[in-house]
Parts: structure tokens; sequence; C-alpha cells
């Protein structure tokens, strides 16, 4: 990671011809924003001293206390490669201050950068990599995205059966110029479905470069004449999109997750991680798929997982714990969906780990059987549980989970409450398609 000073930024600005710079900051839902300035405005944002209208951002504050600050961090400092070679354009990930010097409290940046201190205070660094899934539709003849496609592809396939093959392959290389270290990338199960990983990192690197790799994967594919979304499932009958994030933890450089004495290779702090996460998880669930749609995806049948339970040897549970032991240890948590704000998303999940270490919550037995295979009584039986089915069910588990509100802070939790409520209410007052075509013959 690079350590850059006001006067490299600057530098770079002038030798590089950058005219634009965008000072990017993400709302309450996950949403890229930017105020955008001219390179003679760029010390004055280096100051800290570009404001913006709080009050125009959904969740932030009202408008009597609308002015807010953005306070550019230099490390994310970042020429946009698919911008034109004079008069280019960069961007700076920003956090949220208020007037007084104040971190913004409704900032998701600032919710996760308090997380981290927490682990930091017990001497842990929360490493953290995603696995980003999304779809590629055709756009009709306005430029607006459909939900079409004509390629067939399935898991790993190649071209010519992967349509998607030459967006991917300019979406890597567009990532990896952009200083990405990209892992893997592949066709997914679905038609139009793809996936790109990149490298494990420090938790506050991982969530900025989720919202990068979501701006740089829409960029490009919008070059081929293509829509990316990451709406966890545009399409009935067919596998939507997730966001399986694998999380670890080090202590002096050293993955304290890893016991080569123990029969899964897990330590005992590994174990409570997963306790933390389990207890918690329906308390998460709205963090962690935020929308709707997203309990589409979360439907037996569609490899989606639904049960709160952990393995190390099959991937019906919400809990997964890879094959790689040592330093590759991790635990992946298989529920997310790329739509949720990783800021959030990450913040949720290392909290809860962390109460499951400092109050040593072990989960039950690991579940070595398919769990999507048991009847529902031998699942009551075992005593698992599975997440919300909905998002109102969601939210109603999230106001009964103090913890989580707390890591949330009041703002967030209060906003983001009433914001849900207020879209499931709309979602439940529309009269769909699917109604009419049942009913409007019949009754």
């Amino acid at each position: 990671m690079k350590n850059y000073t006001k006067e490299d930024i600057i530098k770079l600005v002038e030798d590089e011809d950058v005219e634009f710079i965008r000072l990017q900051f993400t709302d309450m839902f996950g949403n890229m924003k930017n105020v955008a300035i001219t390179a003679s405005q760029l010390e004055k944002a280096l100051d800290n001293k570009c404001m913006f209208d709080g009050s125009s951002i959904e969740g932030f504050v009202r408008i009597e206390e609308s002015d807010m600050y953005l306070y550019p961090d230099y490390n994310t400092f970042q020429i946009f490669p698919w911008r034109p070679q004079q008069g280019k354009v960069a961007r700076l990930i920003c956090d949220v201050y208020r007037p007084n010097g104040e971190p913004f409290e409704g900032d998701p940046r600032y919710i996760l950068k308090r997380a981290v201190k927490e682990a930091e205070k017990l001497g842990y660094r929360f490493e953290v990599g995603p696995e980003c899934e999304f779809f590629l539709f055709h756009t009709d003849e306005n430029g607006l995205p459909t939900t079409l496609t004509h390629e067939q592809a399935g898991y790993f396939d190649l071209g010519p059966v992967d349509f998607g093959e030459n967006a991917r392959r300019d979406m890597v290389l567009t990532l990896e110029e952009m200083n990405f270290v990209i892992e893997a990338s592949h066709h997914e199960v679905a038609p139009a479905q793809h996936e790109i990983d990149f490298k494990y990192d420090e938790a506050m690197k991982t969530a900025d470069n989720i919202m990068t790799f979501k701006l740089a994967v829409k960029t490009i594919a919008k070059r081929h004449g293509l829509h990316a979304t990451f709406m966890p499932k545009p399409k009935h009958g067919i596998n939507g999109s997730g966001m399986h994030i694998n999380m670890s933890l080090s202590k002096n450089g050293k993955n304290i997750f890893a016991d080569a004495s123990d029969d899964f290779g897990l330590s005992k702090e590994a174990y409570y991680f997963i306790g933390g996460i389990m207890k918690h998880m329906k308390g998460m669930a709205a963090i962690t798929n935020p929308l709707i749609n997203s309990y589409k995806r979360l439907v037996p049948g569609y490899e989606a997982p639904v049960y709160i339970a952990w393995s190390a040897t099959n991937r019906s549970p919400l809990i997964r714990i890879p094959a790689s032991r040592g330093e590759g240890t991790r635990v992946e948590l298989r529920c997310p969906d790329p739509s949720a704000n990783p800021y959030l998303a990450l913040a949720v999940c290392l909290r809860a780990g962390l109460d499951g270490i400092q109050n040593k919550i072990m989960p039950p037995e690991s579940v070595s059987r398919n769990i999507f295979a048991m009847s529902e009584e031998e699942r009551e039986m075992e005593k698992i549980e599975a997440i919300p089915g909905t998002l109102i069910e969601a939210v109603h588990e999230l106001e009964k989970d103090e913890f989580i509100q707390e890591v949330l802070g009041e703002h967030i939790y209060e906003k983001y409450i009433k914001a849900k409520k207020a879209e499931w209410a709309e979602y439940s007052s529309q009269v769909t398609d699917w109604e009419i075509e049942a009913y409007l013959n019949k009754y």
C-alpha cells in the first residue's frame, strides 16, 4: 500500500495531466457518491476544506444541519485508466466530517474504522477476501439495462460459449492497472453470470476495493455495450449473485485462526469467531442482505446458503471453512450479496466475531451432511435455524439485536430501519404481473 503525502498527490496530478478529481464517499446503502473538483481546487480538498450538502444524501442529516466536509484518504489516490490520456480523471476516497471536526456518525466508512479499532485494541488485524459475482446483460436501443442475454454458458465455461469473456478480460486488465491483485476470474453457474476474485487485504482496504471494483466493472461493461449488475437475483429460475466473505484475524503477523493440533485445524479463537457470527447472524442479515430482492436469492434449490450452521467439509451451511490451512486458514461467510454496503457488512462481521472471542461463544458441532437434503424434522432435531426469509423479517431481527445496533451506531441504525420499513411498505403495496396472471381471471 502506497503512503502518499499531500505533496506527492499534487505532483502526481501535475505530472500526469490530471484535470478532474472525484472526491468519493459512500451513503448508508452502499451507493457511491462524489463531488468533482478541478486540479486548481486540489490543495483546498487535501486540506479538508471541501464542503457539501449532507441533507441531499439519503440517511445523512436534516437540512438545518446539512454542512459536511470531505476528508480525503491520501492513500486512496487513483488515476482512472479508462479516461483520456489528456485531461485525466483521478479519485480520492473520503471520510465525512461535521463542521466541528468530529467524524460524522452516519458515514459507513467511520463505522468500519470504529470496528477495526476494537480489533486493534485486542491486538488483531482483520483481513478479508471477497468473492464478487455479477451479471452482464444487454442494453436496449436507448442504452438502458435489460435482463436479456444470448449466452448459455455455465460454471467455468469459456469462449465462444461465454460471450462475456472479452469484457471480463478487459475488466481484469483494468483492475490490474489499478493495482488490484486478481487471483481468479471465471464464468459462474448461471448464464451471463461472472466472478472476479481479488487478493485478501486489510478490512478497510478491502471495503474500498469493493466499491472501486463495482465502479470499474460497470464502466468496462458499458464500453462493451453491456450492463453489469450486482443485483442479487435479477432473473427467476437461475442462481443469484453472492459476495462470499473470507475472513481471518492475525496477531503479530500470524494467522490466529490456525491450530495444527485441532481436528479441523482451527484455533479456539476461530471457533469463538464462528460462534459470534452464528449468534448474531439473524440480526446482521438486514446489513449483509439489504434488499427485498436479496431474499429471493436465499431460497433452497439455488445453492444459496440459508441455514445457520458451519462445516469444514460441505458448502450447504452458511459458514464454510475452506480447505487451505496454516496461514491460509479462514472463515467464509456465504450468505452476503454484492448489494451490501461493504463498510457496514465488514463492520458487523468483525464485531460479531470479536463478541464471540471476548465472550468465548462456542458454536455447535460442525454439520457434515448436506443441509438442503435434510428434512425439516431433522433440522429441528439438530437445532439448525435459518436466516430471515424476507427483508422485513430481517429488519425485525435487527430490532432485537442490541449488539448489532450498537455496532451501527444510533444514527445509522435508526435511519436504516426507517428506510427499510418504507421500502417494504412500498413493495407490499405493488400489484405485480404475477398477481394479475394468477388472480384476474379467477376472481
